[in-house]
Protein backbone atom coordinates (compact mmCIF):
# COMPACT_ATOMS: atom_id res chain seq x y z
CA UNK A 1 0.00 0.00 0.00
CA UNK A 2 2.86 2.28 0.90
CA UNK A 3 4.23 1.61 -2.57
CA UNK A 4 1.22 2.82 -4.27
CA UNK A 5 0.88 6.06 -2.32
CA UNK A 6 3.98 6.97 -2.77
CA UNK A 7 3.88 6.00 -6.79
CA UNK A 8 0.54 8.86 -6.18
CA UNK A 9 3.04 11.37 -4.29
CA UNK A 10 5.27 11.18 -7.21
CA UNK A 11 2.93 11.98 -9.68
CA UNK A 12 0.79 14.65 -7.88
CA UNK A 13 4.72 16.30 -7.54
CA UNK A 14 5.57 15.74 -11.13
CA UNK A 15 2.00 17.71 -12.14
CA UNK A 16 2.43 20.46 -9.73
CA UNK A 17 5.88 21.01 -11.42
CA UNK A 18 4.27 21.04 -15.05
CA UNK A 19 1.28 23.24 -13.59
CA UNK A 20 3.67 26.09 -12.03
CA UNK A 21 6.58 28.15 -13.28
CA UNK A 22 10.61 27.68 -12.07
CA UNK A 23 11.74 29.63 -9.77
CA UNK A 24 13.99 31.41 -12.76
CA UNK A 25 11.24 31.86 -14.99
CA UNK A 26 7.37 32.72 -15.48
CA UNK A 27 4.97 30.69 -16.96
CA UNK A 28 3.97 33.30 -19.80
CA UNK A 29 8.01 32.99 -20.57
CA UNK A 30 8.00 28.99 -20.33
CA UNK A 31 5.17 29.24 -22.89
CA UNK A 32 6.48 32.01 -25.59
CA UNK A 33 9.86 29.83 -25.63
CA UNK A 34 7.43 26.93 -26.87
CA UNK A 35 5.54 28.65 -28.93
CA UNK A 36 8.03 29.97 -30.99
CA UNK A 37 10.49 26.45 -30.74
CA UNK A 38 6.72 25.43 -32.41
CA UNK A 39 6.53 27.48 -35.01
CA UNK A 40 10.92 27.33 -35.61
CA UNK A 41 10.36 23.46 -35.88
CA UNK A 42 6.78 23.52 -37.59
CA UNK A 43 8.27 26.21 -40.18
CA UNK A 44 11.99 24.33 -40.92
CA UNK A 45 10.06 20.95 -40.99
CA UNK A 46 7.82 22.22 -44.41
CA UNK A 47 10.38 23.86 -45.55
CA UNK A 48 12.66 20.90 -45.75
CA UNK A 49 9.99 18.64 -46.79
CA UNK A 50 9.02 21.54 -49.80
CA UNK A 51 12.59 21.61 -50.72
CA UNK A 52 11.95 18.14 -51.36
CA UNK A 53 9.80 18.61 -53.68
CA UNK A 54 10.67 20.30 -56.71
CA UNK A 55 11.91 18.65 -59.66
CA UNK A 56 15.89 20.00 -58.92
CA UNK A 57 15.68 17.65 -55.59
CA UNK A 58 13.90 14.62 -57.72
CA UNK A 59 16.48 14.84 -60.36
CA UNK A 60 19.41 15.06 -58.36
CA UNK A 61 20.42 11.63 -58.24
CA UNK A 62 21.89 9.67 -61.16
CA UNK A 63 19.54 7.82 -61.89
CA UNK A 64 16.79 9.75 -62.28
CA UNK A 65 18.61 12.23 -64.16
CA UNK A 66 19.92 9.82 -66.78
CA UNK A 67 16.92 7.48 -67.11
CA UNK A 68 13.56 8.72 -66.51
CA UNK A 69 14.23 12.49 -66.45
CA UNK A 70 15.45 12.68 -70.28
CA UNK A 71 12.26 10.56 -71.23
CA UNK A 72 10.13 12.73 -69.80
CA UNK A 73 11.97 15.75 -71.73
CA UNK A 74 10.56 14.26 -74.87
CA UNK A 75 6.87 13.94 -73.68
CA UNK A 76 3.87 16.92 -74.14
CA UNK A 77 4.02 16.90 -70.18
CA UNK A 78 7.52 18.60 -70.49
CA UNK A 79 7.43 20.85 -73.13
CA UNK A 80 4.33 21.87 -75.14
CA UNK A 81 2.47 24.79 -76.92
CA UNK A 82 0.81 26.17 -73.96
CA UNK A 83 3.83 26.46 -71.46
CA UNK A 84 2.31 24.80 -68.82
CA UNK A 85 4.64 21.79 -67.57
CA UNK A 86 3.98 19.20 -65.02
CA UNK A 87 7.09 18.45 -62.51
CA UNK A 88 7.92 15.56 -60.95
CA UNK A 89 6.18 16.17 -57.68
CA UNK A 90 2.95 17.44 -59.33
CA UNK A 91 3.06 13.53 -60.58
CA UNK A 92 4.12 11.94 -57.87
CA UNK A 93 3.51 13.60 -54.98
CA UNK A 94 -0.03 14.37 -53.27
CA UNK A 95 -1.20 18.14 -52.70
CA UNK A 96 -3.16 17.18 -49.53
CA UNK A 97 -0.39 17.34 -46.60
CA UNK A 98 -1.59 14.39 -44.69
CA UNK A 99 -1.19 12.42 -48.23
CA UNK A 100 2.02 14.23 -48.85
CA UNK A 101 3.92 12.88 -45.45
CA UNK A 102 2.53 9.09 -45.84
CA UNK A 103 4.44 9.79 -49.59
CA UNK A 104 7.78 11.06 -48.00
CA UNK A 105 7.64 8.63 -45.70
CA UNK A 106 7.50 5.89 -48.41
CA UNK A 107 10.12 7.74 -50.09
CA UNK A 108 12.49 6.48 -46.89
CA UNK A 109 12.59 3.16 -49.28
CA UNK A 110 14.48 4.98 -52.08
CA UNK A 111 16.91 6.58 -50.21
CA UNK A 112 17.77 2.94 -48.95
CA UNK A 113 18.21 1.14 -52.49
CA UNK A 114 20.09 4.55 -53.43
CA UNK A 115 22.65 3.90 -51.00
CA UNK A 116 22.71 -0.16 -52.19
CA UNK A 117 23.22 1.09 -55.56
CA UNK A 118 20.06 -0.87 -56.47
CA UNK A 119 19.68 0.86 -60.03
CA UNK A 120 23.04 2.38 -60.11
CA UNK A 121 23.51 2.32 -64.19
CA UNK A 122 21.15 2.07 -67.09
CA UNK A 123 21.23 -1.81 -67.16
CA UNK A 124 20.29 -2.10 -63.21
CA UNK A 125 17.28 0.01 -64.23
CA UNK A 126 16.21 -1.58 -67.07
CA UNK A 127 16.19 -5.12 -65.64
CA UNK A 128 14.22 -3.63 -62.47
CA UNK A 129 11.39 -1.05 -64.92
CA UNK A 130 8.83 -3.46 -65.11
CA UNK A 131 8.75 -3.54 -60.80
CA UNK A 132 9.29 -0.26 -60.63
CA UNK A 133 6.61 1.22 -63.05
CA UNK A 134 4.37 -1.71 -61.81
CA UNK A 135 4.37 -0.54 -58.35
CA UNK A 136 3.99 3.12 -59.31
CA UNK A 137 0.92 2.39 -61.56
CA UNK A 138 -0.59 -0.21 -58.52
CA UNK A 139 -0.32 2.77 -56.41
CA UNK A 140 -2.28 5.37 -58.76
CA UNK A 141 -5.01 2.45 -59.64
CA UNK A 142 -5.42 2.48 -56.24
CA UNK A 143 -6.13 6.31 -55.39
CA UNK A 144 -7.95 6.77 -58.55
CA UNK A 145 -5.30 8.45 -60.53
CA UNK A 146 -5.54 11.51 -57.60
CA UNK A 147 -2.37 13.30 -58.55
CA UNK A 148 -3.47 12.81 -62.39
CA UNK A 149 -6.47 15.10 -61.04
CA UNK A 150 -4.32 17.84 -60.04
CA UNK A 151 -3.98 19.13 -63.45
CA UNK A 152 -6.76 17.08 -64.92
CA UNK A 153 -10.29 17.57 -64.18
CA UNK A 154 -13.01 15.02 -65.91
CA UNK A 155 -15.72 17.36 -65.45
CA UNK A 156 -14.22 20.22 -67.10
CA UNK A 157 -13.04 18.20 -69.94
CA UNK A 158 -14.74 19.97 -73.42
CA UNK A 159 -15.74 16.82 -75.52
CA UNK A 160 -16.64 18.99 -78.12
CA UNK A 161 -12.87 20.40 -78.52
CA UNK A 162 -11.59 16.30 -78.13
CA UNK A 163 -10.74 14.23 -81.19
CA UNK A 164 -13.41 11.49 -81.64
CA UNK A 165 -11.50 8.68 -80.42
CA UNK A 166 -10.54 10.65 -76.75
CA UNK A 167 -14.40 11.22 -76.87
CA UNK A 168 -15.47 7.35 -77.62
CA UNK A 169 -12.41 6.55 -75.20
CA UNK A 170 -13.01 8.77 -72.15
CA UNK A 171 -16.56 8.36 -71.99
CA UNK A 172 -16.49 4.54 -71.99
CA UNK A 173 -13.80 4.81 -69.61
CA UNK A 174 -15.52 7.25 -67.40
CA UNK A 175 -18.79 4.98 -67.21
CA UNK A 176 -16.88 1.87 -66.67
CA UNK A 177 -15.43 3.07 -63.36
CA UNK A 178 -12.03 3.24 -64.97
CA UNK A 179 -9.14 5.92 -63.91
CA UNK A 180 -6.09 7.87 -66.00
CA UNK A 181 -3.86 5.11 -65.33
CA UNK A 182 -5.68 2.17 -66.83
CA UNK A 183 -5.23 3.63 -70.58
CA UNK A 184 -2.37 6.62 -70.21
CA UNK A 185 0.55 4.58 -68.42
CA UNK A 186 3.39 5.97 -70.92
CA UNK A 187 2.51 9.35 -70.91
CA UNK A 188 5.83 10.56 -69.35
CA UNK A 189 8.09 7.53 -69.03
CA UNK A 190 8.89 4.76 -71.59
CA UNK A 191 6.95 1.63 -71.18
CA UNK A 192 9.12 -1.78 -70.16
CA UNK A 193 9.05 -4.12 -72.38
CA UNK A 194 7.21 -6.71 -71.49
CA UNK A 195 4.44 -4.19 -70.82
CA UNK A 196 5.05 -3.12 -74.80
CA UNK A 197 4.54 -6.86 -75.75
CA UNK A 198 1.77 -7.72 -73.22
CA UNK A 199 -0.09 -4.56 -71.35
CA UNK A 200 -2.10 -7.14 -69.13
CA UNK A 201 1.38 -7.52 -67.56
CA UNK A 202 0.73 -4.27 -65.73
CA UNK A 203 -1.20 -5.42 -63.09
CA UNK A 204 -0.93 -9.54 -63.05
CA UNK A 205 -3.17 -9.67 -60.42
CA UNK A 206 -5.85 -8.53 -62.02
CA UNK A 207 -5.90 -10.74 -64.87
CA UNK A 208 -8.55 -12.42 -65.97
Amino acid sequence: MSMINNLKQKAATFWEMLKKPTAKYSLGTLLGVGMVAGVIFWGGFNTAMELSNTETFCISCHEMRVNVYEEYKTTIHYNNRSGVRATCPDCHVPKEWHWKVIRKIKATNELFHKALGSIDTPEKFEAKRLKLARNVWREMKGNDSRECRNCHDFESMDYARQGRRAVNNHTKGFDSGRTCIDCHKGVAHSLPAMHKEDPSMAFPDNKK
